[in-house]
């Protein structure tokens, strides 16, 4: 027999059998159109992810006081979990020199934050933070882009760069280059503004006028160091570098009594794109679950054929039909019932995924936005047929063993 003929005996068993079949496609239908929803939902997601880490400086390390296990679990050594110890502890410019004697380090600077404070502007005052940064290297240390102005210089005072939020949403009216902004009773004239996107709700400051402002602030003491390593290959080596300088410079003697963390952009991008992968996994494999049981309900509706069949194979079988005869047209079957499942379970995708982007997931706010590729749905038809193959291979196989007398006197 010819190809033509197998997909046209194969077409009127399918035909023939409507509920049933359509019963198994629906369970092809659901695994397909969810394995291809999870799979489009995480190119989206590592796309965003892409973009996301093209921004970040990966060569910045940040030095905090206080001892956090959790956060020695993203370099790897060590487990998650833990508590923090000595959170009493303070960094100052001691901690600053010891890092200063490492190798691959470009720039190193101190900064302070507050939060909730009052800053007032045109008869409005809005809660708000503020972070105080030394202006003669943080400018070299960030990645912002500016909607207008410019970034802190070496020689400023009493001047602010605030985040895009800050200047157009947060008062009535909006906040432009060079006005004047009111800091818990300090005046401050803006000299830059951050795009949107770009640490919106923020106002950053020279260190020496953010410690006037920020209640408990003391000069040359911080709460966090930054640290800009000079190549993103050396971040591990560096970060080794300073954990070990500032054990010696604070007289700590095991990990149990060390009173800072060091962590860095790298190692938590690593692990952040590790834990995607995995809830990937994850979703996949309940997805799949989907699929192991529409193979099932495929063998079944196959064995179900082969029976009622049995006869007709029989009288197939007399008038000169080989065994890989029967074989194919059953296993054309299976492989159409896979593909008509398919084909509607990327429709199903289709649909699913046209409904995301208006969740507002963060996740599939990425500039390509969510989107089935067509190697994707190509690939979802594939495994449909694949599996409606597999499934159907032994009942088609019974099928063409059959003696045709026996298959004959079949009631």
């Amino acid at each position: 027999m010819r190809k033509r003929t197998y997909l046209k005996l194969a077409t009127n068993i399918l035909v023939h059998s409507k509920i049933r079949s359509w019963l198994t496609i629906i369970g092809i239908v659901i695994g397909v159109g969810s394995v291809v929803t999870i799979m489009a939902l995480s190119d989206s997601m590592e796309a965003d992810m892409q973009e996301r880490l093209a921004d970040l400086d990966l060569t910045l390390i940040t030095v905090t006081p206080g001892y956090t296990q959790a956060m020695s679990g993203f370099r790897g050594g060590g487990g998650f979990g833990g508590g923090t110890s000595s959170s009493d502890a303070e960094l100052t410019d001691k901690d600053i020199m010891a890092i200063k004697l490492v190798e691959n380090i470009d720039y190193i600077y101190g900064q302070i934050s507050g939060s909730n404070l009052k800053v007032y502007f045109m008869g409005e005052t809005a809660g708000l933070s503020v972070t105080g940064v030394d202006p003669q290297v943080w400018q070299y240390t960030v990645t912002y882009k500016l909607e207008s102005g410019r970034l802190l210089e070496a020689t400023d005072k009493n001047v602010v760069v605030i985040g895009y939020r800050v200047a157009h949403e947060m008062y009535d009216q909006e906040i432009g280059i060079n006005r004047i902004i009111t800091i818990e009773g300090r005046s401050y004239r803006v000299v830059g503004i951050l795009a949107e996107g770009e640490s919106d709700s923020a106002i950053i400051m020279p260190i020496d006028s953010a410690v006037d402002v920020i209640d408990d602030a003391k000069p040359d003491v911080y709460d966090s160091i930054i640290v800009k390593a000079d190549d993103v290959d050396n971040v591990e080596t560096v970060v080794a570098d300073i954990e070990e300088k500032l054990m010696i410079s604070r007289h700590v003697m095991n990990d149990d009594d060390r009173d800072f963390t060091v962590s860095d952009s790298l190692s938590m991008a690593e692990s952040f794109s590790e834990m995607m992968a995995s809830f990937t996994i994850f979703l996949g494999a309940i997805a799949g679950v989907s699929l192991v049981v529409g193979s099932v309900g495929i063998a079944n509706t196959m064995f179900t054929s082969v029976l009622e069949r049995t006869k007709e194979i029989g009288t197939m079988k007399a008038i000169g039909a080989k065994n890989s005869d029967i074989l194919m047209i059953f296993l054309f079957n299976s492989a159409l019932v896979g593909f008509v499942g398919g084909v509607l379970g990327i429709l199903l995708s289709l649909v699913l995924t046209s409904f995301f982007p208006y969740l507002g997931l963060p996740m599939v706010r990425s500039s390509t936005g969510l989107a089935v590729a067509p190697d994707l749905m190509l690939l979802g038809i594939g495994i449909a047929m694949f599996i409606g193959v597999i499934s159907g291979l032994i009942p088609a196989y019974n099928a063409s063993k059959m003696k045709p007398v026996d298959a004959l006197r079949y009631e």
